[in-house]
């Protein structure tokens, strides 16, 4: 695999070989070494054709990490904004000698395409498109769910996720479901029907309507926000209501196992899908998350342009 699209694209082994990486690379920093060597004089640019904070600064971050010269790329502001299409900037950037392009872009496919149209020779790294997938993130969760909960194991077997909220919006959503079941996670999917894309049921998941029935079975609840900025139309009744349905709150974080973990991708609306005091409690891992996406992205920025290409 010379490019990360899709998490479909990988193996369990090629998942496990990405978050013993990323876990080799933390402890390596750990030890005092803030800046590694890997890739000093490889380019990396970030294509951003959509907004982003902790996405864009994580990618950011792990690149300079390892020593690679970055080169942050915002479609505001650019030719892009005077119509110029992904072919030419792709040929701009290729010019330029870019060794990866981290792509976020609006329409699901951009990835893939700029990564097999033939316009340039190098390594394309998706960091969302369109509702299609985000898999830097769900490596990201991945990697903490293991630290949590199954630190040495080379399988998720026996774990219940639960995802709960906006699937129908959420490229995040759609690539944990298909990595964690294939590394033998139960997933279960949470949410009113108008959220849940048509077809879900031949995805490796199954739906359930309620958010209080499955609670207690849960090893780990991702709680999702809300996309109204993608949303044309009612989606539900109202925001209280959809709240009181499916939001996470102190009294049904107390029915989940004792040793059960509460996520979230980020950026959350506190007091719609999750209050600020489940946000901020100890079951809550949303903070790691952020740390740790960082690191699989360092993984796989190593894995695919400066180490071992076995992975890629």
């Amino acid at each position: 695999m010379k490019h990360l699209i899709s998490v479909q694209d990988l193996s369990p082994q090629q998942t496990f070989t990405i978050l013993d990486t990323a876990r080799e690379l933390d402890r390596v920093s750990d030890a005092g070494a803030k800046l590694l060597p890997t890739l000093r004089g490889r380019t990396v640019v970030n294509l951003f054709y959509e907004d982003s904070t902790r996405t864009r600064l994580s990618f950011e971050r792990a690149a300079k990490r390892l020593s690679a010269d970055v080169v942050t790329f915002s479609a505001k502001g650019s030719s892009v904004s005077k119509g110029e299409s992904l072919k030419d900037t792709a040929l701009t950037l290729g010019a330029m000698g870019a060794d990866m392009i981290v792509i976020r872009h609006s329409s699901p496919g951009a990835a893939h395409r700029l990564a097999h149209a033939g316009w340039l020779d190098t390594r394309v790294l998706n960091a969302g498109d369109g509702k299609h997938e985000h898999p830097t993130q769900a490596l990201g969760d991945a990697f903490t769910i293991r630290a949590h909960l199954r630190p040495e194991a080379i399988n998720f077997n026996g774990l219940t996720v639960g995802i709960v909220g906006d699937v129908l919006h959420s490229r995040v959503a759609r690539s944990n479901i298909f990595l964690l079941a294939s590394l033998g996670a139960r997933v279960i999917v949470i949410g009113p029907p108008t959220l849940l894309p048509v077809g879900i049921e031949s995805w490796p998941c199954t739906v359930n309507y309620s958010l209080d029935e499955p609670l207690p079975d849960l090893d780990v609840i991702m709680m999702l926000r809300v996309q109204q900025e993608r949303m044309s139309g009612s989606f539900f009744p109202s925001e209280p209501e959809y709240t009181r349905a499916f939001g996470l709150n102190r009294s049904r974080a107390q029915r989940l196992p004792a040793h059960a973990i509460v996520m979230h991708p980020g950026p959350m609306n506190r007091g719609v899908e999750i209050t600020a005091e489940v946000a901020d409690s100890t079951q809550s891992v949303i903070a790691e998350q952020v740390s740790n996406g960082m690191k699989v992205r360092m993984a796989v920025m190593y894995l695919l342009i400066g180490g071992d290409q076995s992975v890629a």
